[in-house]
């Protein structure tokens, strides 16, 4: 579990689904017992001190009615993409559960900024956006080939990294069926690499909770 402040007061936990139950008995020991409302998210709980938790459902889960729904749909193994991007390095796989299944992890040059001015300046940056952009290309190539093929068997497409790198990617019209299966979220990752596309299956399989605190 991990935890973080979030904009506007209150916290963001990540809770892995098969701890949400317990999570929840925690909260209701803290604060007294909640009751649950459905919302667009997921559930939200309101305790009788005024604290508030609001569990967003991971991609690819439903809503649910209640703590029960909510938590049963959270621990279903669900068949996810992964789609990491970062300048120059993409990593992408397919989860099934926990497990990854598919995986692949490709990197490429691209020349970082220079001081140099003048002409030096535009030949640089001129250069640099060549890379840049046949790096998208053969991101988006790999995700022809990786992803494409499995867009009717997943539940949701999760993001990471540079939004700018992924929305090039995903700019690809080959994966237009892709498009409609990206989950909301970025996930926030370091440079794609392997162990990173091994973490990143936890992050998306995560129940976000909003706790706010009585006043």
């Amino acid at each position: 579990m991990t935890s973080r402040p979030a904009a506007g007061g209150g916290r963001w936990v990540e809770v892995d689904p098969a701890r949400v139950g317990r999570w929840v008995e925690g909260f209701a020991d803290r604060h007294g017992p909640p009751t649950a409302s459905a919302r667009e998210y997921g559930l939200l709980l309101a305790a009788p001190d005024g604290a508030t938790a609001e569990l967003y459902a991971p991609p690819g889960a439903s809503a649910g009615v209640d703590v029960a729904g909510f938590v049963a749909s959270a621990v279903m193994p669900r068949r996810i993409g992964l789609l990491l991007a970062r300048k120059g390095a993409v990593a992408l796989g397919v989860a099934e559960g926990a497990d990854l299944v598919v995986s692949k992890v490709d990197t490429r040059y691209v020349q970082g900024r220079t001081a140099a001015g003048g002409w030096s300046q535009h030949r640089f940056a001129r250069r640099r956006d060549n890379q840049a952009k046949a790096a998208l290309g053969d991101a988006a190539d790999l995700a022809v080939r990786l992803l494409l093929p499995e867009a009717a068997t997943l539940a949701a497409l999760v993001c990471g990294g540079d939004r700018r790198a992924v929305d090039g990617v995903l700019a690809d019209r080959r994966l237009a069926p892709l498009v409609p299966l990206r989950a909301e979220r970025l996930l926030d990752v370091p440079e794609p690499r392997h162990a990173v596309l091994v973490a990143a299956v936890g992050a998306a399989r995560a129940v976000r909770i909003l706790v706010r605190d009585p006043d």
